[in-house]
């Protein structure tokens, strides 16, 4: 048996111990090897994620399988096909979501999860789209069933998920209404293709939606926050509304609740990740959302939005970056030898 000593090894950002980002530090690891479905990509960026953050404090820890290395999304070159690879070569640009090993020098990524890098974009941009577009649209179109002419309320619409979702929606023929944490931001959604924006920190909601919808309120609503919205989402949701929770930033439990509410206006509440699905969920997804995207990254209709680039040596300043809620769409990391 080859001992860890003999094994090949590669540069990854490590975490030294769950807690804070000055726990992350460059390391060697072993370098994967890839089943005869996977492809070895040398990595060139990885996009930075609120899960990669909550797992380096030790709250969300991958799931079983996969890499314990941080990293849900990369973009690089592929190194080495598996020997079941027949539509990938070495040499090809590949983008792709992973459930964990981004953060390193090599990764490996199930074929069927890969998708070709549009020849304009940078590895940077490339990097920035499969978590936040894969999870916008899996919001928006399968859990959502968002149609054009209806109206969508998106919320932290300055995230990377968040600019995801209004340019998808956009593409749909939606209407969409963003709340955001700045005038600044609530200007740059608005450039995306936002109708309305309202700046939560000065501002209600309910009002401002109701007041745009013409009293009927909106059709879709995809929030990060939690607690503090669950109310006032209730309120401005639509006769046959869903309402789709990606995260809870703000808190999770509520309190009272009158089950009426969900009744009366028929009311949907989903709740969902992306990162713990199956294998086949995951191809699925990415083969429709491929399918409506990429031609329309190739056209420029729509297009990663980055609000800043690090070194992986810089990953602990990106992540303080993160927490402080700087970003406007996506932080990236660039990976290098």
């Amino acid at each position: 048996m080859t001992g860890l000593k003999d094994q090949p090894l590669m540069k990854a950002v490590l975490i030294s111990q769950p807690g804070e980002a000055d726990k992350l530090r460059l390391g060697k690891v072993p370098k994967p090897v890839p089943a005869s479905e996977e492809l070895l990509v040398k990595v060139k960026a990885a996009g930075i994620n609120r899960a990669d953050i909550l797992q380096r404090r030790g709250l969300y820890p991958p799931p079983a399988g996969a890499s314990q290395i941080l990293g849900l999304e990369i973009a690089g070159v592929v190194e080495d096909p598996g020997h079941s690879c027949i539509n990938w070569k070495r040499g090809d640009r590949i983008m792709g979501l992973l459930a964990g090993g981004g953060y390193a020098q090599y990764a490996v990524i199930n074929q069927q999860l890969a998708m070709p890098i549009p020849v304009q974009l940078s590895f940077e941009e490339a990097a920035a789209i499969p978590e936040a577009f894969l999870t916008a649209f899996q919001a928006l179109v399968q859990l959502g069933r968002l149609q054009a002419g209806q109206t969508v309320l998106i919320h932290a619409g300055g995230s990377g998920v968040g600019t995801a979702a209004i340019q998808l929606s956009r593409e749909i023929g939606a209407r969409v209404i963003i709340t955001a944490g700045s005038d600044q931001k609530v200007q740059r959604c608005r450039s995306l293709g936002a109708i309305e924006g309202i700046n939560y920190r000065t501002s209600e909601f309910p009002e401002v939606i109701m007041k745009a919808t013409d009293g009927k309120g909106v059709n879709l609503i995809l929030d990060f926050v939690g607690k503090p919205f669950w109310e006032n989402n209730l309120s401005v949701l639509a006769e046959d509304g869903k309402l789709v929770i990606l995260a809870t930033m703000g808190g999770s439990e509520i309190g009272n609740f009158d089950l009426r509410t969900l009744m009366k206006k028929r009311m949907t509440i989903t709740g969902s990740t992306l990162r713990n699905r199956t294998l086949e969920y995951k191809i699925n997804l990415t083969r429709e959302f491929a399918q409506f995207a990429l031609p329309l990254f190739q056209e420029k209709k729509l297009v990663a939005i980055i609000d800043k680039v690090f070194t992986w040596e810089a990953a602990a300043e990106a992540h303080r970056y993160m927490e402080q809620n700087l970003n406007f769409g996506k932080i990236v990391l660039t990976i290098s030898d």
